[in-house]
């Protein structure tokens, strides 16, 4: 039998969304975007400004946030003939997988990129990237297509010099492909949350760009309390929908790491109410209770988190949060490790049952999109009432608009 969870049609999560109503810049001030709250007990809409956030919780909840911090990753480069190529780094492949050592590395390494006008790459480039008042010149080197992708690896001499270092010096801002303009300089602080600490990510966790590290002060001396993890944001988050189901549509993998203090923390808290700062994060505190209950359960594979088998392993659901967080610090305590390393596939359907995450702030996200699906498991069929609200009151959307909290 078909899980009905697949036959999900993604034409019920579209609605009308002018190009007009999508935000190409910020907003003056980050907390001066507008925020749009929806009670859920009291099936309630309130129009308000995010600098207002704290008028709207206390020292029952806690914000957890998504620290990771956007990197350069578009490379505008010529061929000898002088035809453009762009090179968008996603993922690093070789040495390593981990994103913190690759950054670390100098000499050479191997990235998953997409590649604009691929068809003009048919010899290795050579890119020139002024540094503290010399040039470093790196190599790059296109391998073979797959699915869309290619492997770059990029090598140059100066041993001194970090991958993490040269592009950003050279590389771009990554802005979403909605916004329809080229990065400016204003791009470069506005595109990244104000507590973005370890690089990877290829988009930004947006939920976080309305707060100013004066909110973020406001907020802990009301008693609400901020804690951080971290999950690198892949190109894939603005991959649309193109099947009619939901179950033929194939989830982006993306990196995690949550911290053994984190998982303390998760504990300790247990009698507050945890709101999501984004949808990125709700993704890492859900991918974390599976990771815990397929330990405990003794399932293959535990760090590794797929698309569906939250859907069809029933037994995942029954272990308790209490089970889950246990399984993964006796895990850590095992291994000797402070940090949780996995990956998600993850897919949030209308009928996924969350166990960490009680409450979300979030932006509009675009139509047919799996993080509006996301956003229909807090607010059910209403999300239409709130988008309609949305628009009605000339809110703005997407990366660079406005915001809603949904507790």
């Amino acid at each position: 039998m078909t899980d009905p969870n697949k036959n999900i049609r993604i034409e019920d999560y579209d609605y009308p969304l002018p190009e007009s109503r999508i935000a190409f810049y910020p907003a003056t001030s980050r907390d001066s975007s507008k925020l749009l709250v929806f009670k859920q007990k009291e099936d309630e809409i309130m129009d308000s400004k995010f600098h207002c956030l704290p008028d709207f919780l206390d020292e029952n909840h806690w914000l957890v946030f998504n620290n990771s911090k956007v990197i350069h990753a578009r490379l505008p480069v010529h061929n000898a003939t002088g035809a453009a190529i762009e090179i968008f780094c996603l993922e690093p492949l070789r040495p390593t997988t981990d994103p913190a050592v690759a950054f670390s590395l100098s000499g050479c390494v191997t990235w998953k990129c997409m590649v604009g006008n691929a068809r003009k790459w048919k010899h290795p480039l050579e890119i020139e990237v002024p540094m503290d008042g010399q040039v470093v010149r790196i190599h790059a080197e296109r391998g073979e297509a797959e699915e869309g992708t290619f492997e770059v690896t990029f090598t140059w001499p100066d041993a001194d010099v970090s991958f993490a270092e040269w592009i950003e010096a050279y590389g771009k801002v990554p802005l979403p492909p909605y916004i329809h303009r080229d990065a400016e300089d204003c791009d470069t602080e506005r595109y990244q949350t104000v507590y973005a600490r370890y690089d990877g990510s290829v988009a930004a966790p947006t939920a976080g760009l309305h707060f100013t590290d004066e909110l973020l002060k406001t907020l802990n001396a009301k008693g609400v309390e901020t804690e951080y993890v971290t999950l690198h944001v892949g190109a894939g988050t603005f991959k649309p929908v193109s099947s009619e189901t939901i179950g033929d549509h194939f989830m982006h993998e993306e990196k995690i790491l949550i911290t053994e203090a984190f998982i303390h923390k998760l504990q300790a808290n247990r009698g507050k109410r945890l709101i999501a700062v984004g949808t990125t994060v709700t993704r890492t505190l859900e991918s974390l209770f599976v990771v815990g209950a397929k330990l405990h359960l003794g399932l293959d594979h535990p760090f590794e988190v797929e698309q569906w088998e939250t859907y069809e392993n029933p037994d995942i659901h029954q272990v308790t949060v209490d089970q889950s967080l246990a399984a993964i610090l006796d895990y850590l305590d095992r291994h000797h490790t402070d940090m949780l390393r996995a990956s998600t596939r993850l897919i949030i359907l209308p009928t996924y049952t969350r166990h960490l995450v009680d409450g979300l702030i979030t932006n509009f996200h675009q139509p047919k999109s799996t993080l509006l699906l996301l956003i229909s498991n807090f607010l059910g069929d209403k999300w239409h009432r709130v988008y309609d609200h949305a628009l009605e009151a000339d809110y703005r959307f997407l990366s660079y608009g406005d915001a809603n909290l949904y507790y």
